[in-house]
């Protein structure tokens, strides 16, 4: 392969619904770059982008799987992504390293969920996006009514640019508006051949090519003003302004094809070549840690970005990255900037689903695919030595939104299975997994129920473990309301020496601000930052030498104990202030041992009569719904116990913000999607903890008691 340059290069992100034909498309664009001699299919399971054994078995793609094609001088990477929303990690990480996505429509059903959900990534990462309108050999196809919807949904601005002749069965020919020709295209493949516009289309050419000329001529000053005084622009022009309005979102073009029979691909790859913006032109500007804007410039230093990591059987963990500065060369000494680790590049790659091609040198601008890199997870930079500490922002992915706890069927095989956990975070970023002390658990979080049940096939079927998901438990958190005051002596005798200690306290509950205690003369302050959250505020308030100082920490001890596992649920406690005011010692019997249980004892004493309560963690919940559907949304947050705290309007769509508790939030992407028709999405982030209301803490205590009496 040649060593393209960085003006020879488009960076494309295919996106849409499930089955608007985006692995079809990008099957043709590769057969049309001689990267494949013979188009695979869906049907046939041997397409280049959906190979893996659950892509196969599902037939859809899971994963966004990196192609690249060559054709008339340029190469094309083109990133294949997943159309269902449990799987928009893939759809971030590839438009995070696109320079324009083209968006995939179905002839037949128009704009679909799927192209609402992911049209408002592209909005969100202001990516140039291209309409691609496919299935038109479909007998059910409808341009025209697509379009109409096309506009309805995503504004004016969305510009015909090429329009069917006869959509359907017997689809073969388009009008297009800027050569002003109608163009044939062979069923399954072929030259295409320009004619001229039929008679009895050129009203309808002419009527659309003068709304073309209008939008390409707002983009652009002098094009507007020439626009104003002659009505009309050159097609050199015409081109100038489209090219603008591309690449700053001013236009979104609809071109048309048929990719199943292979129909207008040619003209679509020469379409981006055009009018799509090299690496090197994106209004986009990524920049690194030092404030630097990476204009993908072959001349500078050596700076790649990790976008994505996969494991591949026979292979390893191959790692993908796109150029943002200079060069790269095979067998290149490079530096993790993100850790400070030493690489060599082994081998260069370009990828085509499994198809692997070694290149010697790649430049700024492009994406290509290493091997056997030791430290270099996604997200990573990988520099020169020259500029090693720089760093590029790392993606912001979607919080997680679905979680459940996982064990092994079978507890021997508990270690191998937190193995393969790990496994699957460095490929996906938006799973997660905590081995959590806490609650005792293991909890892994991801975007939707469909995302962990695909994770739960992996390990079963590839990994060969059996595994059981159940409900998750909540982490809760317990404090007081009030002060309270109790002792505890801790006296044991057996035999020799025995032990002994008596320790008095006074709780109260710690707030920001709030005074010391005043009846009680305080020595000494101790204040943690608790890693649970919250604090503890420990007075030494000792007079007279009731307690010498050398027991104190082990009191501190005790008392800390019992605030890991809380004396009302076993969950953690948190926001208390400890005031130690007296005690007695023994000249033998006292030790580190004894104060250490009674100042435990007199904690767990005192924090019965001191109001406890048991708090819950909230979460901000945002939820982007149909306004047709949010009568329903909210209705189902309120009897979440969900306070909406505001709305706003964006076009069909409302934005809900409310906060939730996490207990009520199990599976509600799968209530929402029921609801919406899985037209909704949502985002949630924790935000803080609140008392639970008091008919939810006698349900937890009794729950509790249950529980301990069960373990005894």
């Amino acid at each position: 392969m040649k060593v393209y340059q960085t003006s020879e290069i488009r960076n494309i992100a295919l996106l849409g619904n499930s089955r608007s034909g985006k692995t079809t498309l990008a099957e043709s664009m590769l057969f049309h770059g001689g990267v494949i001699s013979r188009r695979g299919s869906i049907e046939d399971k041997n397409t280049v982008s959906d190979y893996r054994e659950i892509e196969l078995e599902r037939g859809n793609s899971i994963y966004s799987t990196v192609l690249y094609s060559e054709y008339n001088g340029i190469k094309y990477n083109i990133i294949d992504c997943p159309g269902f929303d449990d799987f928009v990690g893939e759809v971030v990480g590839a438009l995070r390293v696109a320079d324009a996505a083209l968006m995939v429509v179905n002839a037949q059903n128009g704009v679909e969920v799927g192209t609402e959900i992911q049209w408002r990534w592209t909005k969100k990462t202001n990516i140039p996006t291209i309409f691609v309108v496919n299935q038109l050999d479909h007998e059910k196809a409808n341009f025209d009514e697509t379009t109409r919807q096309l506009k309805e949904e995503f504004g004016n601005n969305v510009t015909i640019i090429q329009y069917p002749v006869n959509a359907g069965a017997g689809f073969d020919a388009v009008i297009d508006l800027l050569q002003m020709k109608m163009l044939k295209f062979p069923v399954n493949g072929g030259k295409m051949i320009v004619e001229d516009i039929p008679a009895n289309e050129a009203g309808k050419a002419a009527d659309l090519q003068s709304i073309l000329i209008e939008n390409a001529a707002e983009n652009e000053e002098s094009l507007m003003e020439k626009f104003f005084e002659e009505g009309t622009l050159s097609e050199e022009e015409i081109i100038k302004g489209l090219k603008i309005g591309i690449r700053d979102r001013g236009i979104f073009p609809v071109v048309c094809c048929a990719a199943k029979t292979d129909q207008g691909i040619d003209r679509l790859m020469d379409f981006i070549k055009n009018n799509c913006p090299a690496p090197n032109e994106a209004s986009r500007k990524t920049k690194n840690n030092k404030g630097a804007e990476l204009n993908c410039n072959a001349a500078g230093p050596f700076s790649a970005f990790v976008f994505k990591t996969s494991i591949e059987q026979h292979v390893g963990e191959v790692t993908f990255f796109k150029i943002y500065a200079g060069e790269v060369t095979e067998a290149m000494d490079v530096v993790n900037g993100t850790n400070g680790s030493k690489e060599r590049i082994s081998q260069l790659l370009c990828i085509a689903g499994k198809n692997r091609e070694k290149v010697e040198k790649t430049v700024a601008g492009d994406i290509v695919a290493t091997i056997k890199m030791k430290s270099v997870p996604n997200q990573s930079t990988v520099n020169s030595t020259k500029n090693s500490d720089d760093v590029i922002t790392p993606t912001e992915y979607p919080e997680p939104k679905f979680r459940t706890a996982v064990r092994a069927k079978n507890n021997t095989e508990d270690e191998k299975l937190g193995a393969v956990l790990n496994d699957i975070r460095k490929t996906d970023p938006t799973f997660l997994m905590e081995q959590s002390k806490e609650l005792k658990q293991t909890i892994i979080s991801g975007q939707g129920e469909q995302h962990l049940n695909i994770i739960k096939w992996i390990i079963e079927n590839i990994n060969k473990i059996e595994v059981e998901y159940y409900a998750p438990k909540i982490p809760y958190r317990e404090t007081i309301t009030k002060s309270a005051e109790a002792m505890y002596r801790h006296k044991k005798q057996s035999g020799g020496a025995g032990q002994f200690g008596e320790v008095h306290m006074l709780i109260e509950p710690y707030y920001e601000g709030m005074p010391n205690q005043t009846k009680y003369p305080i020595r000494g302050t101790e204040s943690y930052d608790l890693p649970w959250g919250g604090k503890l505020v420990f007075n030494n308030c000792i007079v007279g030498g009731a307690i010498d100082a050398r027991f104190m920490p082990a009191i501190l001890k005790g008392i800390m104990e019992k605030m890991e596992e809380g004396p009302l649920t076993g969950s953690y406690a948190r926001d208390i202030v400890v005031n130690i005011y007296d005690g007695k010692m023994h000249p033998v019997d006292s030790n580190e041992m004894a104060f250490k249980l009674a100042g435990r004892n007199a904690f767990k004493e005192a924090f019965k009569n001191a109001g406890p309560r048991i708090l819950e963690p909230i979460y901000d919940v945002e939820v982007f719904v149909p306004s047709d559907n949010m009568g329903g949304v909210m209705t189902d947050l309120q009897g979440r116990r969900g306070i909406v705290m505001g709305m706003d309007s964006e076009g069909k769509f409302q934005t809900l913000r409310a906060k939730v508790p996490l207990a009520e939030m199990n599976k509600y992407s799968t209530s929402l999607s029921s609801l919406t028709s899985g037209r909704a999405s949502y985002g949630m982030k924790y935000a803080e903890y609140q008392q639970v209301p008091s008919d939810v803490q006698s349900a937890l205590l009794k729950a509790y008691e249950e529980s301990q009496t069960d373990e005894d």
